[in-house]
């Protein structure tokens, strides 16, 4: 077996990687099944992997205000469906006989494990798979804060966004097929040319740290696996 090129790794999923293709809402079992594997064979590999994950495919918090609810309590409510979301891929990867935890930024005893730091570094010492939901806990962050800010606390090596484009374009590639990839990046580069990969306050977070960050389609097969392997997928974004 090849070795990975890091050892522990921060994935952020968003709610859409739940979702199959021809759908944006809900949760479908084609979509989790695929997800599961894709996490199982990156998991093989011996790495630890954390997750955090979004909440998209359920609710938009930022959206709410559209019918009058304020911001704070959208937020909130949007925190609440990345629950939803994270006990549907703990059972999916469970029934794929990889053990994993849920830590919550909002306290919900019944289902899940408050997050405390040094508990969830233990869970991945032990071969657990985390899944931090509820994003930071705290209104107006996104959850591609909470990805970089976990990442922090727990010394992960590298954040993986997966999404459903390969890499960071100049824009949207599924509207303008005059678009540009890129294969790398800088941190500044990022934030001046004010690409939407991950929000500005995550991407400082990570040049502040030197945290590296690896962009990439999630639908290509194995490519979490891949990418671990040392394999040039998407986009890397560094110093």
């Amino acid at each position: 077996m090849s070795e990975a090129v890091y050892k522990r790794v921060l994935l952020k999923l968003g709610g859409e990687s739940l979702v199959d293709e021809e759908g944006d809402f809900g949760l479908h079992g084609h979509a989790l099944k695929n997800i599961t594997e894709e996490i199982k064979a990156a998991k093989d590999l011996g790495v630890e992997i954390a997750i955090v994950i979004g909440g998209g495919n359920i609710l938009r918090g930022a959206s709410l205000s559209d019918i009058g609810i304020e911001r704070t309590t959208g937020d909130y409510m949007g925190m609440l469906a990345t629950v939803i979301n994270a006990l549907a891929l703990q059972a999916a990867l469970e029934q794929a006989g990889i053990p994993t935890r849920v830590q919550t930024a909002i306290e919900i005893q019944a289902v899940a494990e408050a997050y405390v730091r040094r508990k969830a570094v233990r869970h991945l010492e032990k071969g657990r798979v985390v899944i931090f939901a509820g994003g930071t806990g705290n209104p107006y962050f996104t959850t591609d804060t909470a990805a970089s800010l976990r990442a922090m606390e727990i010394g992960a090596d590298v954040i993986f966004k997966a999404t459903k484009v390969d890499g960071i374009y100049s824009s949207d590639p599924r509207i303008d097929k005059s678009a540009v990839k890129y294969e790398e990046l800088t941190y500044i580069e990022v934030l001046k040319k004010g690409l939407k990969v991950m929000d500005s306050t995550s991407v400082s977070l990570c040049m502040d740290n030197k945290l590296p960050m690896v962009i990439f389609n999630v639908n290509q097969r194995y490519s979490i696996k891949r990418v671990l392997l040392g394999e040039k997928l998407g986009t890397t974004v560094g110093a």
